[in-house]
């Protein structure tokens, strides 16, 4: 059985991770290790020492603390699911256009969209 604050930890690696665009393998790249050992972390399966979090932390320009918001005194992650592959991808990408009302209508769209549903 994983640990709870190992799984949000690699809960929080993928969000950041797919935020930035990068594959598994890119991150393994940076960090010099399989991307086998990339989603062992982000499962929660493989425990990330202090060392090689630092090591993750930069790879991912974040700083440390980032991988522990969320979680209460007990080490337990929320109960929020965490953010699908789309929903980060989604976001990338509006947040990767210049033009302010273009992403506000952009926005509001989706809105419209996801109420409709």
């Amino acid at each position: 059985m994983y640990h709870k604050t190992d799984i949000h930890i690699g809960h929080r690696l993928r969000e950041r991770r797919v935020a930035l665009g990068l594959s598994q393998s890119e991150l393994a790249d940076k960090l010099g290790v399989s991307f086998q050992q990339v989603q062992k972390y982000e499962s929660g399966a493989n425990r990330i020492s202090g060392s090689r979090l630092w090591d993750i932390s930069t790879a991912l320009e974040t700083p440390v603390s980032y991988f522990f918001e969320g979680l209460d005194s007990e080490g337990f992650g929320s109960d929020e699911t965490p953010l699908d592959r789309q929903t980060l991808e989604l976001a990338r990408a509006v947040g990767s256009i210049e033009d302010e009302n273009v992403r506000s209508q952009i926005v509001k769209l989706v809105k419209a969209f996801a109420k409709a549903g």
